[in-house]
């Protein structure tokens, strides 16, 4: 009995060590496994680098007895308003008070966002038609008054979106709407180019100083205009 209670003893802690090792491994395993997968996933984590806000290019009014139709111009990189608008309102807030709505044409935005997140605080959005033409924007600082800006389409080269800048920020220029200003434009130019051909060296010295002639240098105040980031 007693050899029969000594076997039965020393199997029962046999049994043990073997369950105990068996655990021990299988915690190892998994430690392992939880490293190789860490390691794996920091791997392929994306890098972000920091994006910079695009700097506005704008022409604005800035001052003078009557604004007329439009108060200046925007020259936006794209048709998204949740990136383009932030850059603009950090202009305009210290010019004319904190903007607290828009307004535009849904003709050419794809997506309008009911609240859009500037600096520091909330711009709600909406959008009408016909009322707001298509190429402007409508901006309402509360308490303090309501700005009209020509929307010049991104795609739009250097010279001529320069010249629908300084027209639409010109107090002598013509009462035109927004559409109308880009439509005068292009047909003025269209019509003036299909006249005369340049001459071999005007062509050369047109590519060599057009675009640097055209542009108003960021900063620069030209009849009551501030231009920024052309």
């Amino acid at each position: 009995m007693d050899s029969t209670e000594g076997i039965s003893h020393t199997g029962f802690h046999a049994g043990s060590f073997s369950a105990r090792d068996e655990t021990r491994g299988a915690a190892k395993a998994a430690r392992r496994r939880v490293r190789i997968m860490s390691a794996t996933l920091h791997q392929l984590l994306p890098h972000h680098e920091p994006v910079a806000a695009p700097a506005v290019r704008l022409a604005l009014k800035t001052d003078g007895p009557s604004r007329g139709l439009l108060d200046g111009a925007w020259w936006p990189r794209s048709r998204d308003l949740l990136s383009e608008l932030p850059a603009l309102t950090d202009v305009l807030d210290p010019l004319w008070g904190r903007i607290t709505r828009i307004a535009v044409n849904p003709k050419y935005w794809p997506v309008i966002p009911h609240e859009i997140p500037v600096g520091g605080h909330v711009v709600k959005a909406g959008w009408f038609t016909p009322e707001i033409d298509p190429h402007k924007l409508l901006l309402l600082s509360y308490g303090t008054g309501r700005w009209d800006l020509l929307v010049i389409p991104p795609e739009t080269e250097t010279e001529p979106a320069a010249r629908l800048m300084a027209a639409a920020s010109d107090y002598d220029g013509p009462p035109l709407t927004a559409s109308a200003l880009i439509a005068a434009d292009e047909t003025r130019h269209a019509v003036s180019a299909a006249d005369r051909p340049l001459e071999p060296d005007e062509a050369e010295k047109h590519e060599e100083d057009g675009s640097a002639s055209a542009a108003v240098p960021a900063g620069t105040d030209r009849a009551s205009r501030l231009v920024i980031g052309m």
